[in-house]
């Protein structure tokens, strides 16, 4: 791991959302680095209300909260299906821990990933210190109390979660991939293996995955460059056509990519 990643995937309206909150990412302890993307923070103080939307990444988040007149809490937040918004306004504090792909099942054993797809469920406050978390003014100290959080859950060894970690993070590097029998093919599987190992430590199929990283590289181009050729770069993502692409596009951000690249 070379560092937290520095693109804006995911995020609609990236620099709209840059402009009004503080956000960044921080690497976490290296006995944790297996298993975590980055943590991420973000600090606002807002004169109007802000509605942040996001692609949901194929990862399990737990996050940490506090908004004015909210006591802190903590919560799982499952892969997301579809388009997340959050409401910011005045004042608040959230710390994020995003999980690789496939990394969350060896600190929640007792559950298949796919148990918190599409869903956000409060830690209960005897299990977690939410406070603890967030209440620190310095940035480190809040890391170091992330890293205390993670570290204290001693996860186990798990040799399928590094399988498909290793998987998602190929499927997110190869544009080569895609689809899923192509990538059974590679591995010497069959496509129903593949299956059964994402819906327990990814928790959504592989297929998902592959559509998801297609549209958010779609949406960093769209964020990103200027002049977009858009057939070429629905041959790129593996579609059959831009019509392809522009339906995906549509149903997932609510508007056409070339209507998205033009706001």
């Amino acid at each position: 791991m070379s560092g937290p990643r520095r693109d804006t995937r995911g995020i609609v309206d990236a620099s709209q959302l840059m402009r009004r909150v503080h956000f960044r990412r921080r690497e976490p302890a290296p006995a944790l680095r297996p298993y975590l993307e980055h943590y991420w923070l973000i600090d606002w103080d807002l004169p109007e209300p802000y509605v942040s939307q996001v692609v949901p990444h194929p990862s399990v988040n737990v996050v940490f909260q506090r908004y004015a007149d909210e006591a802190d809490f903590a919560e799982i937040s499952g892969i997301g299906l579809g388009l997340s918004e959050q409401k910011l306004e005045r004042s608040g504090r959230v710390c994020g821990i995003q999980f690789r792909p496939g990394g969350f099942r060896p600190f929640a054993p007792e559950h298949p990933a796919s148990h918190w797809t599409g869903q956000r469920v409060r830690l209960p406050e005897a299990d977690v210190d939410a406070e603890s978390v967030l209440a620190p003014s310095g940035e480190d100290d809040r890391v170091a109390a992330l890293d205390a959080y993670l570290l204290a859950l001693a996860p186990a060894p798990d040799a399928q979660a590094t399988r498909a970690m290793e998987l998602a993070d190929l499927i997110r590097r190869d544009r080569t991939i895609r689809r899923v029998e192509e990538l059974a093919a590679g591995e010497g599987v069959s496509a129903r293996s593949l299956q059964r190992l994402f819906s327990a430590y990814v928790g959504v199929s592989p297929k998902w995955v592959i559509l998801r990283y297609r549209i958010h590289e779609a949406l960093e181009r769209a964020e990103t460059q200027s002049a977009i050729d858009w057939a070429g770069l629905a041959a790129e993502l593996g579609y059959a056509d831009q019509a392809h692409l522009t339906r995906d596009f549509t149903a997932t951000i609510g508007v056409p990519p070339t209507a998205y690249a033009a706001h």
